[in-house]
């Protein structure tokens, strides 16, 4: 047997919703990975545009590496990913988002990290890049606030699904991402991932880079989707972290300021855009709970 047939089975897998450039972007730079074995999985859930034409046409031109799948009954994002772990044959199961990119040998330091780790679960560093050498406003303020995937491991126990490498036995037994979720589901999962005594890792010396918000209006949409999120899970599952009711005072307060400026300790941040993010930080948290609010309303009164 060859070293290429005795290489571990790898399925890597790209849910997308009405995104074509950012399958494009996430597509391409898979088509290129140095890993022998290894087969790529866009999953549509349901796009009303371009999107599935995208992945058709390099379906087309590259069936040996990827194999499509769509995703529409449910309207979520975990809910595609699911559609491809089922579907999938791989013993590692690798996710990326739509709109990222990685580098040639990707696959092949995550399956080595994963392997000679002894993990089962395993994180990578998520680099926020903006889309030029002079990054907006909104795009530095993406830069320093988020994917911190480490702190989230060591304290939280999960990984972001939008770097993720998982064994496939750790779904066997722990089960399949929960589709009633909106945002939050890497959260939930990962933490069962860690009660079931699996082990959980970082490669920090791995990157996947995702694009920075260049945008108030993408800002408050991903805003308004963790609240929604949060009123889910405090439905779903309760006992999952700290989710007070949307109303709970500690809703409506300021963010903690010294929380701020920790995160821009190594960072040239003048005084004035501080202020800035300040302001848009607690708008955005503001943002949260009103998407929170309406969406506990709507549980409320659909059941």
């Amino acid at each position: 047997m060859t070293t290429d047939q005795m290489r571990t089975k790898v399925s890597v897998i790209v849910p997308v919703y009405n995104d074509p450039n950012g399958i494009q972007t996430t597509l391409e730079s898979l088509l290129s990975q140095e890993y022998k074995g290894y087969k790529i999985h866009p999953i549509d859930n349901d796009s009303t545009d371009q999107t599935r034409k995208v992945i058709h046409n390099i379906e087309s031109d590259h069936c040996n590496l990827v194999q499509s799948f769509e995703e529409i009954d449910i309207q979520s994002s975990y809910a595609a990913r699911n559609t491809g772990i089922k579907h999938s044959s791989g013993d590692i199961l690798l996710f990326l988002d739509a709109d990222m990119w990685v580098e040639e040998a990707w696959i092949e330091d995550m399956v080595s990290a994963l392997e000679s780790r002894d993990c089962d679960y395993l994180g990578c560093n998520v680099k926020i890049v903006p889309d030029t050498d002079s990054p907006t406003f909104w795009e530095r303020y993406e830069q320093a606030l988020s994917f911190p995937v480490e702190s989230y491991l060591e304290h939280k126990h999960f990984a972001p699904t939008c770097a993720l490498a998982v064994r496939r036995e750790v779904f066997e037994d722990v089960g399949l991402f929960d589709h009633n979720l909106e945002s939050g589901g890497d959260k939930e999962f990962g933490q069962r991932v860690h009660d079931a005594g699996f082990k959980q890792g970082y490669a920090g010396d791995i990157t996947a880079y995702h694009p920075a918000r260049d945008s108030l209006e993408e800002l408050r949409s991903k805003a308004r989707r963790i609240g929604r999120g949060r009123a889910q899970m405090r439905r779903h599952h309760p006992e999952v972290g700290d989710y007070v009711h949307p109303l709970h005072p500690i809703r409506f307060l300021p963010p903690s300021p010294w929380r701020l400026r920790r995160r821009y300790a190594d960072t040239s941040v003048s005084a004035s855009e501080m202020v800035g993010f300040y302001a848009l930080e607690y708008g955005l948290k503001l943002t949260q709970t009103a998407s929170s609010i309406c969406e506990t309303a709507d549980i409320h009164w659909g059941e």
